[in-house]
């Protein structure tokens, strides 16, 4: 029984239209570590990114990127970080905007914000929480990517959040469910579709009802 499980589970997905649009993400900061690493994460939660760690080339970029959504640190020493960005909103007044900076204040805030930028992060940061301000910007915007993988990450955040408000340990889950601990892991980082019948398992071991799992989706 539990290999039919497990054989639904794994099974294939059908591949993305060529015809759907992936969200472009421009990151721009002088740290190139910051940037491969930011990189390297978003492009694995499904975004087409690109990286600059020389501001002086942003505006050429953005004129002919087509990008969705600009990540923008503040603080790099070619040009400041507001001046870029006001150079950003002469060529493109829709796109958003997210800053991040190590050195936040009062003063940076209120200039960024005149330039209608969506969400302003001090550094350092989670994941978690960048994720979280991606997804929340891209839904602000209307940038909904691809709707069943969206419907993993959040039926695999709502589990992890769940489980560790009852202080369980995904071995402990694995028990209650009679689900594999790696199964478990997979579903909650969104790398594995479950279903009915192990989010149903997966619901009673967090006494929960099974539609709380899918959030706000």
């Amino acid at each position: 029984m539990n290999e039919v499980v497990a054989s639904k589970v794994t099974e294939p997905q059908p591949p993305v239209s060529r015809h759907e649009q992936k969200v472009k993400i421009l990151i721009v900061d002088d740290d190139k570590a910051i940037c491969e690493y930011m990189e390297t994460f978003l492009t694995k939660d499904g975004y087409d990114v690109k990286t600059l760690s020389d501001p002086a080339s942003v505006v050429d970029e953005v004129r002919t990127g087509g990008y969705h959504m600009i990540i923008l640190d503040l603080m790099m020493p070619k040009l400041d970080g507001i001046e870029v960005l006001k150079r950003i909103r002469k060529v493109d007044s829709d796109v958003a905007i997210v800053i991040f900076t190590g050195y936040p204040s009062l003063e940076t805030a209120v200039e960024s914000m005149k330039l209608d930028v969506v969400d302003y992060i001090k550094k350092p940061f989670s994941i978690d929480e960048f994720r979280e301000v991606i997804e929340r910007v891209s839904r602000k915007k209307g940038l909904v990517r691809n709707p069943e993988e969206q419907l993993h990450r959040v039926i695999g955040e709502t589990i992890r959040t769940l489980r560790k408000q009852r202080a369980l340990t995904l071995k402990q889950m694995a028990r209650r469910t009679g689900l594999s601990v790696s199964l478990l892991s997979q579903i909650e980082r969104a790398e594995s579709s479950a279903s009915i019948s192990s989010l149903y398992k997966i619901s009673v071991a967090l006494d929960s009802r099974l539609t709380e799992l899918f959030g706000d989706f």
